[in-house]
This record gives structure tokens, C-alpha cells and sequence, in this order.
């Protein structure tokens, strides 16, 4: 079902990626019935939903001309790991990826999908707020509340670029990728080039 799912979107996986893929949602549905991590529980809805909307920044990077390849990526406010575990499972050893995640029972999902994964990513829970200046190369985030308030937060982490994912909404004002794969129709990513 996952591969099948991946593949309508436009996404090839590997083997190895389509088993990640699938421990990764069985852990989630373990861990929510204690931690409600997300509201979504379907298997198919959580590999649209989650897995294959994670991905669509995969296509707003390629849209956009970046090539992610030994880039640090910062994903904001993960949550469940939403979008950077499903980047680090589909780009691999070729992104470093931090996760930042100010809820502590959160934190401990991602530390222990990391494990279960044999993911090499790092987890900082704390709020971004305390982290330093130009840290990261590319901040991604998806769901994190007003633009007005993360739009300066996110900027001020980044070396080179911000990556908001708004779904249906799209702001005045902002460069974007819109999305339209099989499944995630009209869905908007903002793009924040950091200007030199």
C-alpha cells in the first residue's frame, strides 16, 4: 500500500525506504494511542496526509532549483517528525537534519523513531527561539502557527532559505510552490530565500 501510495504521487522508494516507511507509521499509531501525536489514525491517511506531504517539499526544492545535497536542514516545531523524518528517509545520509521540538513527550518519540529507524538525525527539544542565529541552511516547517509571529523566527535561524507549508491558504506577498500530485491537490509551500 505505502510503495503504492509513494508511487501515484510521483515518489520511487526503495525497498529499504518503503520498510521505514512502514515501521515509522506503526510506531506512530503505538505511541498516539498514549501521546496523541496526530488526530490521524487511518494507515492511508497517514501515508497522504503525513508521509506524502512531508515529501512534497522534495518537489518545492526541485521547483525552486536547490540542490539539498550536504545541506543542514532545520525542521521547526516537528511534532511527530513532520516533514523532516520522512525528508531523512527519502534523501538519507545526503541531508543533516536537527528537529526541533519544544514538547518533551514529543522529543522522546522522535529520539526513539531515530533509534528504531537507524536514522542519523538530531533532536533539540527546546523552543526555537533559543537557538542561535544562522544555524541552518534550509528551515522547513509545516503547521506552526500565525506567519507574522514564525516568519521572523524562522528567518533568523536559516543561512539560506525558509520553507512554510500552508496547505490550502496562500498568503499575499510570498514566493510559493503550489502542489498538485494525485493525492495533495492546491497545496502551497512559501518560499523564503534569505536575501544577501
Amino acid at each position: 500500500m505505502i510503495e503504492d501510495i509513494f508511487k501515484r504521487n510521483g515518489f520511487d522508494l526503495s525497498d529499504q525506504q518503503v520498510e521505514l516507511f512502514y515501521t515509522y507509521m506503526q510506531e506512530l499509531k503505538k505511541w498516539n494511542k498514549v501521546h496523541r501525536l496526530t488526530a490521524i489514525e487511518e494507515e492511508e491517511q497517514i501515508v497522504i496526509r503525513h508521509f506524502v506531504d512531508s515529501l512534497t517539499l522534495a518537489l518545492c526544492f526541485e521547483q525552486k532549483g536547490l540542490d539539498v545535497r550536504g545541506k543542514s536542514v532545520c525542521d521547526v516545531g516537528s511534532g511527530g517528525g513532520f516533514p523532516g523524518v520522512p525528508l531523512k528517509i527519502y534523501y538519507g545520509p545526503q541531508i543533516n537534519l536537527t528537529l526541533v521540538e519544544s514538547v518533551s513527550k514529543k522529543c522522546a518519540f522522535l529520539e526513539y523513531v531515530k533509534a528504531k529507524l537507524g536514522l542519523d538525525y538530531r533532536v533539540l527539544c527546546k523552543r526555537a527561539e533559543q537557538l542561535q542565529e544562522n544555524s541552518f541552511d534550509i528551515v522547513v516547517c509545516r503547521a506552526l502557527g500565525k506567519l507574522e509571529d514564525i516568519v521572523p523566527m524562522l528567518v533568523r535561524l536559516s543561512r539560506e532559505s525558509v520553507f512554510i507549508m500552508k496547505g490550502k491558504e496562500l498568503p499575499k506577498g510570498y514566493e510559493y510552490c503550489k502542489i498538485n500530485t494525485y493525492d495533495i491537490k492546491d497545496s502551497y509551500i512559501l518560499f523564503l530565500p534569505k536575501r544577501r
